[in-house]
Protein backbone atom coordinates (compact mmCIF):
# COMPACT_ATOMS: atom_id res chain seq x y z
CA UNK A 1 0.00 0.00 0.00
CA UNK A 2 1.52 3.41 -0.66
CA UNK A 3 2.58 5.30 2.44
CA UNK A 4 0.78 8.82 3.01
CA UNK A 5 4.71 10.06 3.35
CA UNK A 6 4.69 8.91 -0.64
CA UNK A 7 0.93 10.35 -1.85
CA UNK A 8 1.80 13.34 -0.42
CA UNK A 9 4.76 13.74 -1.59
CA UNK A 10 3.46 12.52 -5.58
CA UNK A 11 0.96 15.60 -4.52
CA UNK A 12 3.04 17.91 -3.81
CA UNK A 13 5.38 17.30 -6.58
CA UNK A 14 2.33 17.06 -9.30
CA UNK A 15 1.27 20.67 -8.36
CA UNK A 16 4.85 21.91 -8.75
CA UNK A 17 5.18 20.71 -12.34
CA UNK A 18 2.25 22.28 -13.10
CA UNK A 19 4.07 25.63 -11.78
CA UNK A 20 7.05 24.94 -14.24
CA UNK A 21 8.24 28.54 -15.14
CA UNK A 22 6.35 30.53 -12.78
CA UNK A 23 8.54 30.43 -9.68
CA UNK A 24 8.96 28.62 -6.19
CA UNK A 25 5.88 27.67 -4.50
CA UNK A 26 5.29 28.15 -0.73
CA UNK A 27 4.74 24.76 1.54
CA UNK A 28 1.66 26.73 2.51
CA UNK A 29 0.38 26.74 -0.90
CA UNK A 30 0.81 23.33 -1.58
CA UNK A 31 -0.71 21.70 1.21
CA UNK A 32 -3.11 24.03 1.31
CA UNK A 33 -4.46 23.03 -2.63
CA UNK A 34 -4.95 19.83 -1.53
CA UNK A 35 -5.66 20.13 2.22
CA UNK A 36 -2.60 18.47 3.15
CA UNK A 37 -1.11 18.88 6.66
CA UNK A 38 1.90 21.44 6.39
CA UNK A 39 4.33 20.31 9.08
CA UNK A 40 3.99 16.55 7.44
CA UNK A 41 4.73 18.20 4.02
CA UNK A 42 7.60 20.43 4.95
CA UNK A 43 9.17 17.50 6.17
CA UNK A 44 8.67 15.38 2.75
CA UNK A 45 9.55 18.01 0.73
CA UNK A 46 13.46 18.28 2.38
CA UNK A 47 13.75 15.12 2.13
CA UNK A 48 12.88 15.15 -1.61
CA UNK A 49 15.28 18.19 -1.59
CA UNK A 50 17.78 16.15 -0.20
CA UNK A 51 17.25 13.36 -2.42
CA UNK A 52 17.52 15.80 -5.90
CA UNK A 53 14.14 16.36 -6.95
CA UNK A 54 13.35 19.50 -5.21
CA UNK A 55 14.99 22.32 -4.46
CA UNK A 56 14.21 25.36 -1.87
CA UNK A 57 15.08 29.38 -2.56
CA UNK A 58 14.49 31.45 0.62
CA UNK A 59 13.47 34.70 1.58
CA UNK A 60 10.74 36.56 -0.83
CA UNK A 61 9.36 34.97 -3.67
CA UNK A 62 11.10 31.84 -1.89
CA UNK A 63 9.56 28.46 -2.24
CA UNK A 64 10.04 25.15 -4.21
CA UNK A 65 10.39 24.26 -7.33
CA UNK A 66 11.35 21.44 -9.25
CA UNK A 67 15.15 20.59 -9.64
CA UNK A 68 14.61 18.65 -13.54
CA UNK A 69 11.81 19.06 -15.71
CA UNK A 70 8.26 16.99 -14.81
CA UNK A 71 8.89 14.64 -17.92
CA UNK A 72 11.93 13.69 -16.50
CA UNK A 73 10.78 12.28 -12.93
CA UNK A 74 8.61 9.15 -12.69
CA UNK A 75 6.99 8.20 -10.36
CA UNK A 76 9.29 4.93 -9.32
CA UNK A 77 11.64 7.75 -8.17
CA UNK A 78 9.68 9.51 -6.11
CA UNK A 79 8.04 6.37 -4.07
CA UNK A 80 11.91 5.06 -3.71
CA UNK A 81 13.34 8.54 -2.64
CA UNK A 82 10.11 8.35 0.37
CA UNK A 83 9.79 4.63 0.39
CA UNK A 84 13.08 2.70 -0.22
CA UNK A 85 12.89 0.16 -2.78
CA UNK A 86 9.52 -0.91 -4.65
CA UNK A 87 10.02 -4.66 -3.64
CA UNK A 88 7.54 -6.42 -1.02
CA UNK A 89 9.98 -8.44 -0.21
CA UNK A 90 13.83 -7.97 -0.17
CA UNK A 91 15.22 -11.18 -1.78
CA UNK A 92 13.72 -9.29 -5.18
CA UNK A 93 14.79 -6.09 -4.59
CA UNK A 94 17.10 -4.78 -7.28
CA UNK A 95 18.57 -1.96 -5.02
CA UNK A 96 17.93 -3.31 -1.72
CA UNK A 97 18.67 -7.26 -2.12
CA UNK A 98 18.84 -9.33 1.29
CA UNK A 99 18.49 -13.16 1.60
CA UNK A 100 14.95 -13.81 3.61
CA UNK A 101 16.56 -15.96 6.61
CA UNK A 102 13.35 -18.61 6.65
CA UNK A 103 14.35 -19.49 2.94
CA UNK A 104 15.74 -22.82 2.06
CA UNK A 105 16.24 -22.64 -1.77
CA UNK A 106 15.34 -19.05 -3.31
CA UNK A 107 15.35 -20.75 -6.99
CA UNK A 108 12.35 -22.57 -6.02
CA UNK A 109 10.77 -20.30 -3.23
CA UNK A 110 7.32 -19.66 -4.55
CA UNK A 111 6.51 -16.34 -2.60
CA UNK A 112 10.12 -15.35 -4.45
CA UNK A 113 8.90 -16.26 -7.98
CA UNK A 114 5.60 -14.61 -7.63
CA UNK A 115 6.76 -11.40 -5.58
CA UNK A 116 9.63 -10.54 -8.10
CA UNK A 117 7.03 -10.43 -11.00
CA UNK A 118 4.92 -8.05 -8.86
CA UNK A 119 8.10 -5.91 -7.85
CA UNK A 120 9.36 -5.92 -12.36
CA UNK A 121 5.29 -5.56 -12.97
CA UNK A 122 5.30 -2.31 -10.53
CA UNK A 123 8.73 -0.96 -11.84
CA UNK A 124 7.76 -0.62 -15.27
CA UNK A 125 4.68 1.07 -14.46
CA UNK A 126 6.18 3.27 -12.23
CA UNK A 127 9.45 3.91 -13.55
CA UNK A 128 8.22 4.66 -16.96
CA UNK A 129 5.29 7.16 -15.45
CA UNK A 130 6.20 10.87 -15.13
CA UNK A 131 5.29 13.72 -13.29
CA UNK A 132 4.20 15.57 -16.71
CA UNK A 133 2.37 11.76 -17.98
CA UNK A 134 0.18 12.26 -14.72
CA UNK A 135 -0.72 16.08 -15.41
CA UNK A 136 -1.82 15.57 -19.06
CA UNK A 137 -4.14 12.84 -18.03
CA UNK A 138 -5.69 14.65 -14.97
CA UNK A 139 -5.57 17.88 -17.47
CA UNK A 140 -7.30 15.93 -19.99
CA UNK A 141 -10.55 14.72 -17.62
CA UNK A 142 -10.61 18.29 -16.22
CA UNK A 143 -13.93 19.67 -17.41
CA UNK A 144 -13.58 22.89 -19.79
CA UNK A 145 -12.39 26.36 -18.38
CA UNK A 146 -13.18 29.99 -19.10
CA UNK A 147 -11.02 32.96 -18.29
CA UNK A 148 -8.99 30.98 -16.06
CA UNK A 149 -11.64 29.98 -13.23
CA UNK A 150 -12.87 26.27 -12.61
CA UNK A 151 -16.60 25.75 -13.60
CA UNK A 152 -19.19 24.65 -10.84
CA UNK A 153 -19.53 20.80 -11.29
CA UNK A 154 -22.74 20.00 -12.69
CA UNK A 155 -25.69 18.06 -11.27
CA UNK A 156 -26.67 14.83 -12.16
Amino acid sequence: MLSRRSKYGLKALLALAREVGRGPVLVSDLAERDALPKKFLEAILLELNRKGLVQSKKGKGGGYFLRRPPAKITFGEVIRALEGPLALVPCVSQTAYAKCHECIDEDTCGVRIAMGQVRDATAEILDHTTLADVNRRTAARQPARRSGKPQPARQK
